[in-house]
């Protein structure tokens, strides 16, 4: 199995691995009064493991905010404040990734926005569905359920999934340079087929980039699936759904996977979408117990960042508070 590369060295951070090839918790920081020389660690931090967890950070929406405009331009809820849905926070770039309904309470798990949730739970990469994709997402605990009862959130390598295909589909990919189309409406009907039997996705916009690309900030290259993937361009239906299923299941293999428990509130986890898939893994609290997770998301600012799609292109919302459909929003960012 490929290792991690030794560099780079870390001065002011203490650096924990939780998993073979990807993955630490990180201390040292006092999230008050970060240095430009931390900032950089921990952007290194991140080129390495993909994905960096911190504990009982201290942070509140406010400082949350701030510190995740550090990474760059930030993503908002804009485009899915349709059918009169109202932003939850006193800030637009606060996502909500809890279990929480309008009123504050426990969300009904037939409710609508439970039923668009459950995409969530299939291995994903935030915003691939948008025609500039995510760099980092930047998640925060609120408020956690009881630790026995779930809840935590699953990541998988997908830059050592690459370099661990056989050599004949490896090729095959690297010579093909497929084109993968997403789509929010896919991975909602993944997740709940039921509810959104009606929901085509195919009569949507979908946002396309390569399948296979190079993570700029490691060099090492990357498995750019998701549940959002809808099909790969110029393939046949059949084809081209064997192909992401391969792809998502190899991975998704348990030895590329790892789980992130939430301690206590004010933990902190950031990933980068372009090298790692995620997941939340699910739990008994659903529909019991309060868990309220807000997540701050970072526009891609690479190379690849708009993919195969015109630059400025708008963003793709999704209606779940009243109905099953997808939504255009009205400007880009």
């Amino acid at each position: 199995m490929p290792g991690l590369v030794t560099e780079p060295e870390f001065k002011t951070l203490t650096v924990n691995e939780l998993h073979p090839t990807f993955g630490a918790e990180v201390r040292g920081i006092d999230f008050e009064h970060i240095s430009d020389e931390q900032f950089e660690e921990i952007l290194k931090a991140l080129a390495k493991y993909g994905v960096c967890v911190f504990r009982n950070t201290g942070l509140d929406d406010k400082s949350h905010v701030e510190f995740s405009r550090r990474f760059g331009e930030l993503d908002d809820i804009k485009p899915y404040l349709v059918g009169g849905r109202k932003p939850r926070y006193d800030y637009v770039e606060l996502f909500d990734a809890g279990n929480l309904d309008p009123e504050n309470k426990i969300l009904d798990r037939n409710h609508h926005r439970s039923h668009a949730n459950r995409g969530n739970t299939i291995f994903h990469v935030d915003s691939s569905f948008n025609p500039r994709r995510a760099s980092y997402s930047i998640l925060r605990a609120v408020e956690i359920p009881p630790p026995e009862t779930g809840g935590n959130t699953e990541f998988a390598d997908s830059r050592t999934a690459f370099e661990e295909l056989p050599e004949p589909l490896k090729t095959e990919l690297l010579e093909n340079d497929y084109v993968a189309a997403h789509s929010i409406a896919h991975s909602r009907k993944l997740g709940s087929p039921e509810f959104f039997k009606d929901l085509d996705p195919t009569a949507f916009p979908m946002s396309k980039h390569k399948l296979i690309q190079q993570h700029e900030e490691s060099g090492r290259m990357n498995i750019y699936v998701a549940a959002h993937t809808h099909h790969l361009e110029g393939l046949p239906e059949a084809e081209s759904s064997a192909m992401i299923k391969r792809l998502l299941e190899h991975t998704t293999q348990a030895k590329y996977v790892f789980t992130v428990p939430w301690n206590q509130p004010g933990d902190l986890v950031i990933w980068d979408n372009r090298c790692v898939l995620h997941r939340a893994a699910g739990g008994t609290f659903e529909g019991k117990y309060r868990r309220d997770l807000r997540r701050t998301t970072v526009h891609d600012g690479g190379s690849f960042a708009w993919g195969e799609n015109p630059v400025g292109s708008e963003r793709p919302g999704f209606n779940s508070e009243i109905k099953p459909v997808v939504a255009v929003a009205a400007g880009a960012s």
